[in-house]
């Protein structure tokens, strides 16, 4: 594994030189899928999408098993990790083999001020399924991920499934959480809930920024006769665009931070804050299937499945690899009961959910 001091990478040996990895070598060799035998420990993965948060487990040694009812997105997970997903939509009934953790990205259904607002009652949303997994296979530990819109008008609903695994006896450590702050070149806040039967905090901030220029590399300078490039129309689209919606800075990628965060959205779609790279000649281009999965920690050989848009929509919709990684770190050094005070110092504040709204304000 390559080593951290500080923002620099361990160096190594190429051709007998020095060679410092790049960010997208390191993450090429870091996020390979291995069984840890001594570890022996076996992840579901409900909602799994095109694999990314299976990836992070899986590059720690973990067993995956997946559920996907996107077609694509299961070939995509089958394709390259070492787990099987399958093709299969959730319901609560739906029998799972044994398993040590449950994790996913429930998708939670918005609920208005004016519906009915059925909570955990609701049969459209994920969570009832992902709490009937937690109920069948009691499992060791827990995790799931959802986007931060869930702190705000959802949150009462966030406080009845804290209620429901706490009722369920684990132990519970959740925060607003910004994968830029664990190695990924991207601002994407996400709600993280960890749990286990035993007390358990989430993994601090590791202290070190990747830019989008960073996991580009010369990418961002590459084209071809493939390449979409904006129109003169479009420039003027994308003007009035930011003109109208107050944008102070163009939204075009800027390699000196890390990205906006990717959505589906902003990378299939044809809409004003798409993706772009700015060119040295002035001219604009989307970002390429690659580029966008580099952004999201994916590693180069990771490959996607299905037209451009669905590979767009399955990058948008993953959770970022290196994030994940990171996640299934924290678990593994629990489970072998490595000191946590010795690989964490936690800096997340427990988010006050249900007292106070201005902790949310303050990224």
């Amino acid at each position: 594994m390559v080593k951290h001091f500080g923002n620099q990478i361990e160096p190594r040996i190429k051709n007998n030189y020095l060679y410092r990895m790049e960010y997208w070598e390191e993450i090429n060799d870091k996020l390979k899928p291995w069984i840890d035998t001594d570890l022996n420990k076996t992840v579901v993965d409900l909602f799994a999408g095109c694999g990314g948060l299976s990836l992070g487990f899986e590059a720690n040694g973990f067993k995956t098993i997946g559920y996907e009812m996107d077609e694509n997105a299961t070939k995509t997970y089958n394709h390259n990790l070492i787990g099987e997903c399958f093709n299969e939509k959730l319901n609560v009934e739906t029998q799972y083999p044994k398993a040590d953790i449950v994790v996913g990205g429930p998708p939670c259904q918005p609920f208005s001020v004016g519906g009915k607002q059925l909570g955990l009652k609701d049969s459209r949303d994920g969570f009832p399924i992902f709490l009937s997994a937690i109920r069948q296979l009691e499992p060791e530990f827990l995790l799931f991920e959802n986007v931060r819109g869930m702190l705000y008008k959802n949150k009462w609903y966030l406080r009845e499934v804290i209620q429901e695994l706490e009722y369920l006896g684990y132990n519970l450590d959740y925060s607003l959480l910004n994968a830029k702050n664990y190695e990924v070149p991207q601002n994407r806040e996400r709600v993280i809930v960890i749990g286990s039967k035993e007390k358990i905090k989430l993994p601090s901030q590791i202290d070190r920024n990747v830019t989008a220029g960073e996991a580009l590399g010369k990418l961002a300078f590459e084209y071809d006769k493939n390449s979409k490039f904006f129109t003169d129309s479009m420039d003027r689209y994308v003007a009035k665009y930011e003109k109208a919606s107050k944008c102070v800075n163009p939204r075009d990628l800027y390699l000196d931070r890390p990205a906006r965060t990717l959505t589906c959205r902003n990378l299939a779609g044809a809409t004003g804050d798409m993706h772009r790279v700015r060119l040295k000649d002035g001219r604009r281009r989307r970002i390429t299937v690659r580029e966008a999965a580099r952004l999201q920690s994916f590693p180069d050989w990771y490959e996607f499945i299905g037209t451009e848009t669905k590979q767009y929509n399955q990058i948008g919709n993953a959770v970022a690899p290196n994030f994940a990684y990171n996640l299934a770190k924290n678990i593994k050094n629990y489970i072998y009961n490595k000191n946590p005070n010795e690989y964490i110092i936690s800096e997340n504040e427990q988010l006050m959910l249900f007292e106070n709204e201005a902790v949310y304000q303050r990224r």
